[in-house]
């Protein structure tokens, strides 16, 4: 499968690729996008994101693993970007195919949530009064 850490716009279709399959019935797709809103309800204007990816590769590729044991076979591909991020940038990528539905969806839904807990990836919001703040990049809803 696919996964990996780049500075490049993010390309759906290329994860898209990685998982397609004929014997996969089901492909269900995960975009993060840069909201205008930060996670305190401040207004942003864009995201910073950093990673440290000899650590977060394998991490990646673990959790991509995981799904696919813990779900049912399922083919995964993730892709996270650094760097600085405008509003409405896509800044992390997830496909998820499998032979039913059910499966893609709860295996891309992990993927996400455990992504946001356990890979070394550091994301900054910068303020339209000119502040910026290090936030957590942990779900609020995992």
């Amino acid at each position: 499968m696919k996964y990996e850490i780049t500075r490049e716009p993010l390309d759906p279709q290329s994860l898209l690729d990685a998982v397609r399959s004929d014997e996969c019935g089901a492909i269900v797709t995960f975009l993060g996008v840069v909201r205008v809103m930060g996670d305190g309800d401040r207004p942003v204007d864009g995201l910073a994101y950093e990673a440290y990816p000899e650590m977060a590769l394998p991490e990646m590729r673990a959790i991509g693993a995981e799904a696919s044991s813990r779900f049912g076979e399922a083919r995964v591909a993730i892709a996270h970007r650094i760097g600085d991020l405008a509003l409405g940038e896509v800044s992390v990528a997830i496909a998820v195919a499998s032979k039913h539905r059910a499966v893609a969806f709860d295996a891309c839904e992990y993927v996400i949530d455990e992504l946001k807990q356990r890979v070394p990836i550091w994301k900054r919001e910068n303020y339209r009064d000119g502040e910026t703040r290090w936030r957590p990049n942990a779900s609020p809803h995992a």
